[in-house]
């Protein structure tokens, strides 16, 4: 992993930034600059996250490749379980 990676905040911790401005822009009362920087840092944080979300898929399928470079497919565990 490189250096870079730990310096990144957590995931889930990006997501609730993400979710606290989507909310501070809905309630429609942010000035017009301080509602431009919100959806700017909005935007930022979705490439952030979906960057984020396919390295671990990537990692996933890595995981999931046999030896003979075909994927294994397995299905999810129930929530019960």
């Amino acid at each position: 992993m490189s250096e870079q990676r730990d310096d990144r905040p957590p995931f889930e911790e990006s997501l609730a930034e993400l979710e606290a401005l989507v909310r501070r822009l809905e309630q429609g009362e942010l000035p017009l600059e301080e509602s431009l920087a919100a959806f700017e840092r909005g935007m930022a944080l979705v490439r952030l996250l979906a960057a984020r979300l396919e390295d671990v898929a990537q990692r996933v399928e890595v995981l999931l490749r046999t030896s003979d470079g075909s994927l294994v497919t397995r299905s999810l565990p129930d929530e019960e379980e």
